[in-house]
């Protein structure tokens, strides 16, 4: 380590510097495996080739390729930032005295969300320094690869659960490596939020990767939605590659390694186009069940006990399936019939028509969208998500439930509390949404209770458990702690 400005640490590959932002020192865009390109596109991650000099850490790597996110509307848009080449890097935030007095902090390794389809863990929506230094804790974000590249199902090409693949390598990294950041390898939480939260709980529930998970923290985890069926994912890969334009009976390995990115993001776009469906918020790729990082379904491996012995902190926001259908006139624009036709095609007739009933009693002024709207939020998160902590409650393990209610006073698109609002509070990156409705009319109300949020997360990287906050009972609503 030297200088004050300018922090350098060793890992596996070669030495790093970082620089120190108040009291956190940041080392950005660090290569946990090699570049995607080439040979290694559509292969598993290989061992960066390391470096000789000191390698300059103060700027987040490039994203991974993709297109723009689905939900920026909520979030607020991006400019584009990927590039394939060095896109499989992690961004560490530790504390300075982390650095200074040698013990070993807490770790939470936390995964962003995009559907499968998009994101960063370099973006500011997600920078880690400032909980890092509330909770004094080692924050890692990364990234994975995402849409076409990291989930196109062609095992005989040796592609699937590429994504997947990608996390549990940066979890090994992070076992090799974190020590010199003054993290614990022993003391390891896996979290994040929406895909990154079915990314971190599968991590924690797969024999390969189990044992270096000690606490897991799901933000809004779209549990509701199964893992995709290999034969399905079959029948996606076949239409990705017509719309390629990649013939039966070629090289498709070769084929596909010889195109241009922004082509194989253009035709995955398309073949999202053709399977879209009102109400469906599935992407045309996700994990695959069966493959490398999904050998079993959630349900038979908390069963098998996967999860027994390691802390849960788990929630959703209030109103989650907001950010999906509030500009979508698909849905906007429904009848009560056409609700019901939607509902229908997902779980049929009969219990569509149990469960609009049950919604419209309990909302007697919302439109045929808004319940609709409320069905979706419940059962493709709360409901999974209520099992999963009433499973491991039940079995004597330390488990909380929140629930993030904040809605900003001025909502023009009546979002409320919808999916990502929790983020910046978190975070503490209010200032990274300039555009974003979620936080319209922000200021030291919500910041305070982004602290409230923060410091409980961080407490729970920290112990395992939350001082001021009761742990959750199986099917107890008056022990989930809500926050707004």
């Amino acid at each position: 380590m030297t200088g004050t400005e300018h922090t350098v640490v060793d890992t596996d590959r070669g030495k790093v510097r970082g620089i120190t932002e108040g009291e956190t020192v940041s080392f950005r865009g660090v290569p946990y495996a090699a570049s995607p390109v080439g040979e290694l596109r559509f292969a598993a991650p290989q061992p960066h080739p390391g470096w000789t000099d000191v390698r300059d850490a103060a700027t987040a790597g490039p994203s991974v390729p993709q297109a723009a996110s689905r939900l920026e509307r909520v979030q607020g848009q991006r400019v584009p930032d990927w590039n394939e080449d060095g896109s499989l890097t992690v961004n560490v935030f530790t504390p300075r005295r982390a650095l200074e007095d040698g013990a070993a902090r807490p770790v939470l390794v936390w995964w962003h969300g995009g559907g499968f389809t998009s994101g960063s863990g370099g973006w500011d929506w997600y920078d880690g320094g400032r909980l890092a230094a509330l909770g004094d804790i080692v924050v890692v974000t990364a990234n994975y690869r995402v849409g076409p590249l990291g989930y196109l199902y062609l095992p005989e090409i040796g592609a699937a659960n590429i994504g997947p693949q990608d996390q549990a390598a940066v979890l090994s990294w992070v076992q090799d490596n974190i020590a010199s950041f003054g993290g614990d390898p022993r003391t390891v939480t896996v979290g994040g939020q929406s895909a990154g939260a079915y990314s971190a709980l599968s991590l924690a529930l797969d024999p390969a990767t189990n044992g270096g998970v000690t606490r897991v923290l799901l933000q809004s985890g779209p549990f509701g939605l199964d893992p995709q069926d290999p034969h399905q994912a079959a029948e996606n890969a076949e239409a990705y590659l017509r719309l390629l334009g990649i013939p039966a009976g070629t090289d498709t390995a070769k084929a596909l390694r010889a195109l241009p990115a922004e082509q194989l993001l253009d035709a995955y776009g398309r073949l999202s186009a053709q399977l879209a469906a009102p109400g469906n918020a599935a992407p045309p790729m996700y994990p695959v069940l069966g493959a490398p990082g999904m050998p079993r379904t959630r349900q038979q491996a908390l069963t098998d006990g996967a999860l027994e012995g390691k802390s849960l902190l788990i929630g959703t926001t209030r109103d989650e399936a907001t950010a999906f259908f509030a500009f979508d006139p698909r849905i906007q624009n429904l009848t009560t019939d056409a609700a019901l036709d939607v509902l229908t095609a997902q779980v049929g007739r009969q219990t569509a028509q149990e469960v609009y009933q049950q919604y419209a009693d309990r909302l007697p002024k919302a439109t045929p969208a808004q319940i609709f709207t409320s069905v979706q939020t419940e059962g493709l998160f709360r409901t999974s998500s209520l099992q999963i902590a009433d499973h491991h409650a039940a079995g004597g393990n330390t488990t909380y439930v929140y629930q993030f209610d904040y809605a900003p006073a001025e909502d023009p698109y009546a979002l409320g509390a919808t999916h990502c609002a929790e983020l910046p509070f978190l975070f503490d990156t209010f200032d990274a949404y300039p555009a974003s409705p979620i936080l319209v009319g922000a200021g030291e109300p919500q910041r305070a209770l982004g602290l409230g949020f923060a410091t409980a997360v961080a407490e729970f990287v920290t112990t395992g458990t939350t001082s001021d906050w009761l742990p959750y009972a199986p099917a107890t609503a008056a022990r989930i702690r809500h926050f707004g």
